[in-house]
């Protein structure tokens, strides 16, 4: 490489730099749900219910509302899967437990349009999952008899993994 095409790249890259830093470009860092605390959420969260008598399907996803983990317990309906899944997608996406998007929902003529975004399912049973006050995913429960139910046994599967939320 000759001294002129190399200094013509040294100019450019240190320009980039320039550009970048006086832009105050940094790349952001985010906590995204792992595999096993996934696992674990799930199964302790359909641990709960069943302590309860419920037979119930715990979908827990990651921040941007994909799958990580599902665990149907014996006996739940098929209809808890998708349930499940839509409820974790809403808590995730909304940052916001369902139970009480659904009450907003009610209360407010113009949040009631939630329920038409695709995917959402405005019942009680999706609760965020947070480290500090970072939503990392969220666990979505289906089956039981009522979503404050659901949305117990979902809080209880997140309180058993809380002291690794950190």
């Amino acid at each position: 490489m000759s001294i002129s095409r190399l200094s013509m790249t040294s100019c450019l890259a240190a320009a980039g730099l320039m550009l970048a830093t006086a832009a105050g470009a940094q790349v952001p860092s985010e906590r995204n749900m792992p595999l096993g605390l996934a696992q674990e959420i799930a199964q302790a969260t359909v641990a709960a219910c069943a302590a309860k008598n419920f037979n119930v399907t715990a979908t827990v996803v990651d921040r941007a509302g994909l799958v990580r983990a599902m665990l149907r317990a014996d006996r739940a309906g098929p209809h808890t899967i998708d349930a499940s899944r839509a409820k974790a997608y809403t808590a995730a996406s909304a940052r916001n437990a369902t139970g009480a998007m659904a009450e907003a929902a009610e209360r407010n003529p113009a949040a009631r349009h939630l329920a038409s975004i695709q995917g959402f399912l405005l019942l009680g049973g999706g609760v965020p999952v947070k480290v500090g006050d970072e939503v990392i995913g969220a666990v979505g429960v289906g089956g039981a008899p009522g979503g404050h139910i659901d949305e117990e046994c979902a809080n209880a599967g997140i309180e058993a993994v809380k002291a690794r939320l950190r």
